[in-house]
């Protein structure tokens, strides 16, 4: 009697390897084979989730709000001084009345308008650059959720795939016990080698129903609005050369964000100064006079006198609140940097793992998994050799899994930090007028 375990694993472990070289992951997930059941209705993509949950994340449309807030602030900083109707009257006799109607305009002086015009403009831009750093964030949680179901699927499938060998296993070694050709050691072991496995695949399918959870949650869909995702997790995104980091880390949503609140903090400074300079106030009017019984023309000119509030104690909280803001941003894009290198350090050495197993580890354990059953069905080797080789066989693809796990959390950092380019094209686009 044979011990048929080979055509199994070989089918439990036939998953192809493939590194794109340019494509996002988010693109690629997208529109990689399903790993779910095509006849099932309730699985979602990469692209679908992101979608819902850029359309619903509430963190978002409190951003958007903002946004639309300082539009309503830009039209405001451009109005100019209302002007003032007076009306003075003079004697309440008739007779003798003096009646005079005038019409005061401020004017700004010292640039006082386009200051304001700049501030708001700054903030503008920074709720533009805030709004860009929460999409970068729905984005990489999305995402992150994404990849941890996708990977949880694929070690359901793993330990299904064990399952089945042990079982295959363990009915041998009854098989072989009956017929006295193996001590029933050798099947207490295969037993409890199967035991093992059902404990990995009840693991397996409760981490796989939290990742899922964990997915809903991040797009806001409800319970059992799918139960599985469609992509490919053995699909990981080529990493970043030093010269595109580069590129990109000055655009981070971070970096950019810290930059405009350091040019906001400087037009503030710039209305403090404008501040200090006294506006003039023409006024233009006639006055009416009953007992002389003709009218006069009234011109005047206003204008207050810095003599106490010379504005200096603002203009020194503005220029200190600069300082800090470039100190900020300073501190921003050494932090975003220091991130991201060691994201991408990170995403070096696990796909270097995930090459080394898939080119080395993975066929050298599969190989001697071979050697084992077919020795073990030439009577060469003992059944414990066959449950050796297995067991290194599945450790070594769970360390396969975990190194795509962690070749796709790195990823999905360095989308974070340094943000999608598409998100990138759009924070640098001028804002319309």
């Amino acid at each position: 009697m044979r011990l048929h375990l080979v055509p199994l694993l070989a089918a439990a472990f036939s998953v192809p390897v493939s590194f794109a070289q340019s494509a996002e992951p988010a693109d690629r997930a997208a529109a990689a084979t399903p790993v779910a059941d095509p006849a099932s209705n309730k699985t979602i993509s990469l692209r679908e989730a992101l979608d819902g949950a850029l359309a619903h994340n509430q963190a978002l449309t409190s951003a958007r709000h903002e946004l639309d807030a300082t539009e309503g602030a830009r039209q405001q900083s451009a109005v100019r001084p209302n002007p003032t109707v007076g009306l003075d009257v003079e004697d309440t006799r008739r007779a003798t009345r003096t009646t005079t109607i005038s019409l005061s305009q401020p004017l700004e002086l010292g640039g006082k308008r386009a200051a304001r015009m700049a501030v708001a403009d700054r903030s503008r831009d920074v709720a533009q650059a805030q709004l860009a750093a929460q999409t970068a964030q729905v984005r990489a949680a999305v995402t992150t959720a994404y990849f941890e179901a996708l990977v949880a699927q694929e070690r359901v499938r793993l330990a299904e795939s064990s399952l089945s060998l042990a079982e295959g296993a363990s009915g041998a070694a009854t098989k072989r016990v009956t017929a006295g050709k193996i001590s029933p050691v050798d099947e207490t072991r295969a037993r409890v080698a199967e035991s093992g496995v059902r404990i990995e695949l009840l693991q397996a399918r409760s981490e796989l129903r939290s990742a899922l959870r964990s997915l809903r949650a991040a797009t806001g869909a409800p319970q059992g609005a799918y139960e599985a995702v469609s992509g490919n997790a053995v699909e990981v995104a080529a990493p970043m050369t030093d010269a595109e980091l580069a590129r990109r880390l000055p655009d981070a949503p971070a970096i950019r964000q810290a930059h405009l609140d350091a040019e906001r903090f400087a037009a503030l400074a710039e209305v403090e100064r404008a501040r200090s300079t006294p506006d003039l106030t023409v006024s233009l009017g006639a006055k009416r006079d009953a007992e002389a019984g003709r009218n006069m023309a009234v011109l005047g000119v206003s204008m207050p006198i810095p003599v106490f509030d010379s504005n200096r104690g603002a203009q020194l909280e503005a220029l200190r609140r600069l300082d800090k803001a470039i100190a900020d941003a300073r501190v921003a894009a050494i932090r975003v940097e220091t991130e991201a290198l060691q994201a991408q350090e990170r995403m070096l050495t696990a796909r270097a793992e995930v090459e080394s197993l898939q080119r080395d580890v993975l066929p050298g354990a599969q190989g001697a998994y071979d050697a084992a059953a077919k020795g073990f069905d030439l009577g060469k080797f003992g059944f414990l050799d066959v449950l050796d080789t297995q067991r290194t066989l599945l450790i070594a693809k769970g360390q396969y899994l975990r190194a795509l796990a962690e070749t796709h959390r790195s990823r999905i950092e360095l989308d974070r930090l340094l943000g999608t380019p598409e998100q990138t094209t759009a924070a640098n686009r001028p804002a319309q007028p």
